[in-house]
């Protein structure tokens, strides 16, 4: 009898294990990387190891989404490109990039969150056009698969932080530069984004905002050490002015680099992602995609 006992036990042991090891496999994101042969002129790097400890990543040379998807029966079609910040030095990947994207799959919304050049780290061979190269490289290839992770084309926004809210912005405020006669399909499609979020944004405000400018959603706290209230309340009135659709919270503090705002004593910088579902559903991005 004890034989038999110890027989189920470990037939049991090995049930679980099993189950486990699935279920950890269907948990872990998928990493595409936005170019099979790696970013053009910088194909030969391709293969280079990242350097990721602690809060960042750095060593980009093979710019990549990783796919965040929420739970099929939740899914809503609404998808977010996440640009984590780091001063284009490095990359804030887990609390700016893989923390978003599980808070916004708990909306229902599919999140990626890219990992682009960095033309500020130390003996960087990239300048300022390559983020923004990758940055809508990514928006076209995720249009591309919109079908096969379940998600709206047209409802593709855009999240950033920091340096990535900067990235953001030269990409929400110019063409798409979609070429109708590139050799490779994708770079054919839209690149620009149908909404953007940005979180204490960094970086030059344009002149002038076009009207077709995506609505935004925009927050930062006054007591940014970086001037990011100045940035965000430049963009602010001149979005107002080009009379683009926007909302916009100011914090009374918070500093810069508050993240998802699960770390700070303050409750309004603790409640701030509550504040961009509020807009997300109160702007039509959270109800179930038409023709669900």
């Amino acid at each position: 009898m004890s034989l038999v006992l110890a027989s189920l036990a470990l037939l049991g042991f090995w049930i679980s294990s099993l189950f486990s090891t699935v279920a950890m496999a269907e948990s872990t994101p998928e990493v595409v990387h936005l170019w099979a042969g790696g970013a053009p002129g910088f194909e030969s790097r391709k293969d280079e190891a990242e350097q990721a400890k602690d809060w960042w990543v750095r060593n980009i040379h093979n710019p990549s989404i990783t796919v965040f998807r929420p739970p099929g029966t939740k899914s809503n079609g609404t998808a977010v490109l996440i640009a984590p910040g780091g001063g284009y030095r490095e990359l804030v990947f887990n609390a700016e990039g893989k923390q978003a994207a599980e808070y916004l799959n708990g909306l229902g919304v599919t999140a990626f969150v890219l990992k682009y050049r960095l033309p500020n780290a130390e003996g960087s061979p990239y300048s300022m056009v390559h983020p923004r190269q990758d940055a809508y490289r990514a928006m076209r290839l995720i249009r591309s698969r919109a079908k096969e992770w379940g998600i709206d084309e047209r409802r593709l926004g855009m999240l950033g932080f920091s340096a990535g809210g900067d990235l953001i912005g030269q990409i929400a405020y110019a063409p798409s530069l979609g070429d109708a006669k590139a050799p490779d399909p994708i770079d054919r499609l839209d690149g620009k984004p149908n909404f953007q979020i940005l979180v204490y944004p960094d970086g030059k405000v344009p002149e002038t905002i076009p009207a077709d400018a995506p609505p935004a959603f925009l927050l930062v706290a006054t007591d940014d050490e970086y001037g990011c209230d100045k940035v965000t309340l430049d963009l602010y009135q001149k979005l107002r002015a080009a009379k683009v659709p926007v909302e916009a919270h100011f914090l009374g503090r918070g500093k810069h680099a508050f993240n998802m705002g699960d770390r700070s004593t303050f409750s309004a910088v603790n409640g701030w992602p509550q504040r961009m579902a509020d807009w997300l559903k109160d702007s039509g991005y959270l109800a179930p995609r038409p023709g669900k």
